[in-house]
């Protein structure tokens, strides 16, 4: 009985951490949308995708909000899965990736460039849908991606340093 509470408590607990992830990452997608979306954007969610450098447990958090915010876009037909799906991957290839250093401010800065270089997939989104030129929107959408991962980062490394990451 011992072990089926001790396992019951901790899958509660990571679908409570999931669930409440996903609300943050929505929630600041909600508040700052005229800057979530569009050919020139600067996403301040994406700096959840930090959380993965924690504990890998966290990509379905981030993932199921990217899921639920994407709604929430002008292209969403296209942004739910090609975003959700691209989320996801790149998730995964930044926690291969990032083991290979323990020097936690070396796996943001790789996080960030990760991240930024993926914006090929809205920009391919918007020349789908809007027929927005392809370069100039990777362009665009990758710098404002790197800007909002800069300024997320700083902020979840002070986050970090005041609670642990790894424990939430």
């Amino acid at each position: 009985m011992k072990n089926f509470t001790r396992t019951s408590s901790s899958t509660v607990q990571t679908i409570v951490s999931t669930a409440v992830i996903a609300a943050m990452y929505v929630a600041v997608t909600f508040v700052l949308q005229p800057l979530s979306f569009g050919a020139i954007q600067v996403r301040m969610s994406e700096m959840f995708n930090y959380l993965v450098l924690f504990n890998k447990k966290y990509v379905w958090g981030v993932t199921l909000g990217v899921f639920l915010a994407n709604f929430m876009s002008p292209t969403w037909a296209l942004d739910v899965p090609i975003g959700t799906i691209a989320t996801l991957l790149v998730l995964f290839f930044v926690l291969w990736i990032t083991k290979f250093t323990k020097d936690l401010r070396v796996k943001f800065i790789i996080t960030a460039v990760v991240f930024a270089f993926s914006m090929f997939t809205v920009a391919g989104e918007l020349f789908i849908a809007f027929k927005m030129p392809f370069w100039f929107g990777w362009l665009t959408i990758g710098i404002g991606e790197l800007l909002s991962m800069s300024i997320g980062g700083m902020i979840m490394y002070a986050i970090n340093s005041k609670l642990d990451l790894t424990r939430i």
